[in-house]
């Protein structure tokens, strides 16, 4: 946040759903809506990186969905940064907490502060935002230590974040169901 600019009171909203379940449209609807009667142009956070084509292909179609209007920002470790960088007049949807939390894990990085940290900043930000994920912890138990260790980092990320967040929606195919209601 710049010096000498106002809080406006937050408005979060923890967007969950399994994969293909309609998340990010959802995200990207809500932002669209806040952001068109101030006509800002809506912010994309986004933590997915590119290690093939099949991926870089995934970016692309996303990229190209949102279409011109859309502003991105590439934040695949240091999302609390791209937070921070958000002023009051900004609308933006983070897409996805799940890549984020893999890209920490499989860099070795200090999963537990990058949490903290993520969620002081989205704390203090005066932006509206959507936060995009992957709701991982509804199925069997995990045969390895690494994917134990994902669906459990997830666990901690979102019951927190839900804690915070004005409004919580989980998507099932295509249909948003109010977890949290806005109050």
């Amino acid at each position: 946040m710049r010096s000498g600019q106002s809080i406006a009171p937050q408005k979060l909203t923890f967007v969950l759903g399994g994969a293909r379940s309609g998340k990010s449209a959802y995200a990207q609807a809500g932002a669209e809506a806040a952001a068109a009667p101030a006509m800002a142009t809506p912010v994309m956070i986004v933590t997915a990186q590119a290690f093939d084509t099949e991926m870089s292909d995934r970016i692309a179609r996303h990229r190209a969905d949102r279409g011109d209007r859309w502003r991105t920002v590439e934040a695949p470790l240091d999302l609390a940064a791209a937070v921070d960088a958000l002023g009051p007049g900004d609308v933006a949807v983070i897409d996805c907490l799940t890549l984020w939390l893999t890209n920490l894990i499989l860099g070795g990085n200090d999963v537990e502060a990058a949490r903290d940290g993520l969620l002081a900043a989205l704390a203090r930000t005066p932006a509206r935002l959507w936060v995009v994920s992957n709701e991982v912890g509804l199925g069997i138990v995990p045969d390895n230590a690494l994917s134990r260790r994902f669906r459990d980092e997830a666990g901690r990320l979102h019951q927190a974040l839900a804690a915070q967040a004005d409004e919580v929606v989980m998507l099932v195919a295509g249909l948003p169901l109010a977890v949290k209601p806005r109050s």
